[in-house]
């Protein structure tokens, strides 16, 4: 019912994505790089409100996945989990729809504990703004988010198919030329 009601006051763009080829529409404006960082308001583990003002003046990847017990969203956590050490003053975060006690329970299980996994399971504030929230399925598509320190989007892929990982390569390179000229 919520989602009806958002995609009723929000910007649908169909076919963004697929998932297994099948077209699928997000709800909210896309993302540009060059643009502000929109807010949001998500969970943390401990069933606390987080908002993007908790990390301003910090270097960010915003890795956004549809639910961390899937193989790929499990291996794109994970991956950014291990880069997290080599990139000292950055705050990686993972967006997803599962609930913050499958997040705990998924991250004591995997080992990750250099990422900070938010949920967008109550209101769907991260998805919205960020044009990443599925219609069809209520969960996020896969995306990556860069951000400079002063809240600027420096890189953004909105992955076309969910089943797919991001190019993590690409999204790596321009986090550490934010990291090298901070």
């Amino acid at each position: 019912m919520a989602t009806a009601t958002l995609s009723a006051t929000m910007q649908e763009r169909h076919g963004r994505v697929t998932f297994k080829g099948n077209p699928l529409t997000l709800i909210g404006p896309e993302v540009k790089v060059g643009s502000q960082t929109p807010g949001f308001q998500v969970l943390g583990q401990d069933l606390a409100p987080v908002t993007l003002a908790s990390f301003k003046g910090k270097t960010l990847l915003i890795s956004v996945v549809p639910s961390l017990d899937t193989p790929v969203c499990d291996a794109q956590t994970r991956r950014f989990n291990q880069e997290a050490a080599a990139l000292p003053n950055v705050a990686i975060l993972t967006v997803s729809m599962d609930l913050p006690f499958a997040q705990k329970r998924w991250c004591g299980s995997a080992g990750v504990d250099r990422v900070t996994v938010l949920s967008d399971h109550r209101d769907a504030s991260f998805g919205t703004a960020y044009g990443a929230l599925i219609k069809e399925l209520r969960l996020l598509c896969r995306a990556i988010f860069v951000v400079d320190r002063g809240g600027t989007v420096r890189h953004v892929e909105y992955v076309s198919e969910l089943s797919a990982h991001p190019n993590y390569d690409a999204a790596l390179a321009a986090l550490r030329q934010l990291t090298a000229t901070a």
